[in-house]
């Protein structure tokens, strides 16, 4: 026999928002003021309200929660996680966003949150509520592949960088060390990853570097990949 009953469900945002602070790719987290999970780690987010959309949502409790206006993000729908048992107050799924972005102010807490803060995606992987260890990883995911095929690398870099920078924000991101000479000649080859500006700089120690700033193109043809590790 065939079960038809239909499932009632609440639907709920959450929200990854990424940037590179203090040389470690970090994500914002709050600290739950409620139960369930009170007190502890987790990504911002909430319920869907009945007169809202899903973006709209998604903005509202960024606001509320964190004080970061989403307006100002360019915030992507990531997945919908609707496990059953994701969430101890009943049947629950999840519409994630994930944004990452370069110089993105310091949080405040609101609503739901006793505090709000960045944190290193190492150290808080495997702490936070709900599934949002899932979430954080499939983020994670998303931004190391989006720096394989676009020059979003280039916007954590200012107006003039060398590819030492630029090599840094890319070991960073993918949680590897890079070859400096191979990531160079990759990066130069590619066209309108970058350009040079004719200045150099000088540092104390070494020898000077030439500067660069970004080109033209969004997308990398051909991508940089990844350096597979070794299994």
């Amino acid at each position: 026999m065939i079960d038809r009953e239909h499932t009632y469900l609440r639907l709920a945002v959450d929200l990854v928002i990424l940037t590179v602070r203090d040389d470690s790719l970090q994500v914002l987290v709050i600290t739950r003021a409620n139960d369930p999970f009170r007190g502890r780690p987790a990504l911002p987010g909430g319920f869907l309200r009945s007169d809202e959309d899903i973006p709209d949502a998604a903005v509202r409790e960024l606001a509320e929660e964190t004080g970061l206006d989403g307006h100002q993000l360019h915030l992507e729908q990531l997945q919908a996680y609707g496990e059953p048992g994701r969430d101890p107050r009943g049947r629950v799924v999840s519409v994630a966003f994930l944004a990452i972005m370069p110089d993105l102010p310091l949080p405040t807490a609101g609503s739901d949150a006793s505090s709000a803060a960045w944190a290193p995606v190492d150290k808080v992987r495997g702490t936070l509520s709900f599934d949002h260890d899932r979430i954080l990883d499939d983020a994670v995911e998303r931004a190391r592949t989006r720096l394989e095929f676009t020059t979003l690398a280039t916007t954590f870099c200012g107006p003039a960088f060398t590819i030492g920078d630029l090599r840094k924000v890319y070991e960073v991101v993918w949680g590897q060390r890079l070859d400096p000479r191979n990531f160079s000649r990759k990066v130069i080859n590619t066209p309108g990853f970058v350009e040079q500006t004719g200045d150099r700089r000088i540092p104390e120690v070494g020898r000077p570097a030439a500067l660069y700033r970004a080109g033209a193109e969004t997308a990398l043809n051909p991508p940089i990949m990844r350096v597979a590790a070794a299994g």
